[in-house]
């Protein structure tokens, strides 16, 4: 009987090891998978920094230049507000189709890769 209670108390401890492994491997596994959408979207996040620094900077020489062009500075930037007036629209109204599923799909993606 004292063998049969030992092996029981065996079959326990090695549940218990076995389930606290498996419980440590699923935190490993998903701080190693949320680390690299982090450092996914980091790196998207500082490109889209300069790419934003280097169009506002592109979008003012056209302002100016349009402006030159029609005979008044604020002409200019009212051209390039309406056309980005009319770009946001656009934006808004497909912003789930260009922008929430792509980046939904991406992040899932990330996250599922092995």
């Amino acid at each position: 009987m004292q063998e049969d209670t030992s092996s029981a108390e065996k079959l326990i401890e090695k549940a218990e090891t076995y389930s606290k492994t498996t419980i440590e491997l699923i935190r490993l596994k998903s701080i190693e998978k949320t680390a690299d959408v982090l450092s996914f979207l980091a790196g998207y996040f500082v490109l889209f920094i300069f790419i934003g620094v280097f169009a506002m900077l592109l979008n003012i020489g056209i302002a100016l230049w349009i402006g030159e062009l029609v005979g008044k500075a604020y002409y200019g930037f009212l051209i390039v507000a309406l056309f980005y007036g009319t770009l946001s629209l656009c934006f808004y109204v497909f912003r789930n189709q260009w922008i929430k599923d792509p980046l939904n799909n991406t992040i899932i993606t990330r996250f599922l890769k092995k």
